[in-house]
């Protein structure tokens, strides 16, 4: 599973990437974390606020940073 996270870095963004971490360990998944900084690529997924989860590939959300249970149900 690949999780992406989605922004240039800002506290909201390293919140979601921690948040989606937790999540998954939580799960026990086998997963690779990427963040995408770069802003072609995050528009190259239709995001136009950040941060922005994606789980291989599909954009899950945007705008806000989730809570651990509400990433959890995304990635289940």
């Amino acid at each position: 599973m690949k999780i992406q996270i989605l922004g240039t870095g800002c506290a909201k963004c390293q919140k979601l990437a921690e948040t989606a971490k937790q999540a998954a360990d939580e799960l026990k998944l086998s997963y690779e974390l990427v963040k995408v900084t770069n802003l072609n690529d995050i528009m190259g997924f239709g995001v136009m606020v950040t941060p922005a989860l994606a789980v291989d590939g599909t954009v899950k959300v945007a705008g806000k940073v989730p809570s651990v249970d509400e990433i959890k149900k995304m990635l289940s």
